[in-house]
């Protein structure tokens, strides 16, 4: 099929990740489509400069009092005038877009009245990336490889980073603080490398706490865009993070990667898929003990190559 292509994804971050394979099979499936993807403002550039969408749209989740914003979402997706729509959202709010967009077009999802529907209903227990893979294959798109992700780089040279080192994550959503291990300072100081920190402006006070625990850390909190963070994490020996999306860029990227799961997400569902990744979970998150983790992130630090 040619045509007009509309593929709806919002986020968060680590959702939009786990959607890079089927971003990549619907281009495959589709490569004289014009593929608008419908999304919102953190994912712009992301997405802009990937090689899967020839329109990126940001106006996907205006707020309830947004009006301007509503007519707006319902002004591009009526003429959009697309001819199928890939719904890898699947929520609520995505699947009430099919009127928007019209009935005419075929609709992959679980919108009442799809052409290609998501028709098993243990999806919800499935993880993420098997639940869109099965989605497509009932739309007509028989495999999700892994996705090219060479375009994910940028340049280092001005962050000094050592040849070998551990890359933190200690940060996670601010609504879900029982996603954050407490532990990272302790880790930084049992891993025997260098440890590099990332995160948003908001983690530095987590990162100054691990800076003090194992003096050398470089603290790069607030100063790495979505591809120098995929871009260091290539160059990691481990990767050690909460569930939050750049823990998932940086399996995504290739990193060896471990993850720490607490009882606020279930890793069978939505647990980071890389090259290499290991998961510890433990309820609560902070009964995990650096030690464990320490051990853990050994088996990677010391894997040939």
């Amino acid at each position: 099929m040619s045509g007009r292509i509309l593929v709806i994804k919002l986020g968060a971050l680590g959702d939009f990740v786990q959607a890079f394979g089927p971003f990549a099979a619907i281009r495959a499936h589709h490569p004289g489509a014009r593929i608008t993807l419908l999304t919102t403002p953190p994912f712009a550039e992301l997405a802009g400069r990937s090689p899967w969408f020839d329109v990126v749209w940001t106006h996907g989740r205006p707020r309830g009092a947004d009006w301007r914003g509503r007519l707006a979402l319902l002004r591009s997706l009526r003429g959009g005038r697309f001819d199928r729509v890939y719904d890898l959202q699947t929520s609520g709010r995505s699947s009430r877009y099919r009127l928007l967009v019209g009935l005419r077009a075929e609709w992959s999802g679980i919108a009442w009245g799809a052409s290609h529907p998501h028709a098993n209903p243990g999806r919800d227990d499935m993880h993420t990336v098997e639940r869109q893979a099965e989605q497509l294959r009932m739309a007509g798109i028989p495999a999700v490889p892994r996705p090219d992700l060479s375009w994910l780089d940028a340049d280092l040279s001005g962050l000094a980073l050592p040849d070998r080192f551990a890359l933190l994550v200690p940060g996670a959503s601010p609504s879900r603080p029982g996603k954050r291990w407490p532990h990272f300072p302790a880790l930084a100081a049992r891993l025997g490398e260098p440890c590099v920190v990332t995160g948003g402006p908001g983690e530095a006070e987590l990162a100054a706490a691990i800076v003090a625990a194992a003096p050398g850390t470089i603290d790069l909190t607030g100063r790495t865009s979505l591809f120098q963070l995929a871009a260091i994490a290539r160059r990691a020996a481990v990767a050690v993070g909460n569930d939050t999306g750049p823990t998932h860029l940086a399996a995504a990227a290739g990193s060896p990667t471990l993850a720490l799961f607490g009882g606020e997400s279930e890793p069978a569902r939505c647990a980071p898929r890389g090259r290499a990744v290991s998961v510890l979970r433990r309820e609560p998150l902070s009964a995990l003990s650096p030690n464990e983790v320490a051990e853990e992130a050994s088996r990677f630090l010391h894997m040939p190559g």
